[in-house]
């Protein structure tokens, strides 16, 4: 398993490998329009290396932040250049957490540089990536864990800097991104939950069914589709999944994603029985 570069809510580190599990042995190119913390990624190109299996051409990862591209940008051309920087700053914050936090968060605010994003992914609130949509400022408080050390963050980063030489980058909304793919190619989507998370990441404002047309555009061009959707939780006690149209997706796989990071969250300290998420994962083939 590839080592997390960015703390990050919802990310799917954890069942990154399940999910190539279901990809073609052989494929065109990869794209992934909301990149997020990029974990399916990074973990594709790695199995690839590893064992040969999926066999595919260039990975392509999009998303509409600006400064989450740039920091996959810095790790793949400039590796030393975030290690250093992330040294400099945690270094200064095992020091004086609450201090340092909120300087690094309110220059951030000013400059939406991206080493101080990095920076924040690992000291905020559980990853939570949280804008007001008002005005775009990143409000989520500090987090009381204590952030990975300069030396586990330069590992992961060397890590992630071999693996990206495999990959591109580009700041653009995911309907234009998936134009791109051509026949062959495998597009692998995953959305905010359309329950609840549009508020939590800053991410994209897309309309699902906008998202499911633009996927059978894809697949009526021959473009493999993958979808990571809401399906059940509280152990399937509740059902708050979402309906595809009928024809669209050729398999529905459930896939068990544990207890969901909200619900530590929101029920800290209590024992928690009968909270586990499933996740829909849909095929187009």
């Amino acid at each position: 398993m590839v080592p997390a570069l960015l703390k990050w809510i919802g990310n799917k580190q954890r069942f990154a490998s399940t999910i190539i599990g279901y990809m073609p042995d052989t494929f065109g190119d990869y794209y992934e329009p909301f990149l997020g913390s990029g974990a399916v990624l990074a973990e594709l190109i790695n199995t690839s290396e590893n064992w040969g299996v999926p066999e595919f051409g260039k990975a392509y990862g999009s998303d509409v932040l600006p400064f989450l591209i740039d920091v996959f940008n810095i790790v793949r051309d400039c590796p030393d250049e975030i290690i250093s920087y992330y040294k400099k700053e945690i270094d200064e914050y095992y020091l004086r957490p609450d201090e340092k936090y909120l300087e690094v968060r309110e220059r951030f605010n000013k400059s939406f540089n991206a080493l101080d994003f990095c920076v924040l992914s690992r000291t905020c609130y559980s990853g939570v990536i949280r804008f007001r949509k008002k005005d775009g400022y990143m409000s989520t408080p500090r987090g009381p864990h204590k952030p990975i050390s300069p030396e586990t963050f330069g590992d992961r980063v060397e890590l992630w800097h071999r693996l990206l030489q495999r990959a591109e980058f580009t700041c653009e909304g995911y309907l234009a991104a998936m134009d791109r793919a051509k026949s062959g190619d495998l597009i692998y989507c995953d959305p905010p939950y359309t329950h609840s998370q549009g508020i939590i990441y800053g991410a994209q404002e897309f309309n699902i069914d906008d998202l499911f047309a633009k996927i059978r555009e894809c697949k009526e061009r021959g473009v493999y589709v993958m979808l990571s959707i809401n399906g059940t939780r509280d152990s399937k006690k509740k059902d708050i999944s979402v309906t595809p149209p009928e024809g669209l997706f050729e398999r529905h796989l459930i896939v068990n994603c544990g207890t969901s990071m909200i619900d530590r969250l929101q029920h800290s300290g209590e024992e928690m029985k009968d909270k586990k998420v499933d996740d829909q994962l849909l095929l187009t083939w």
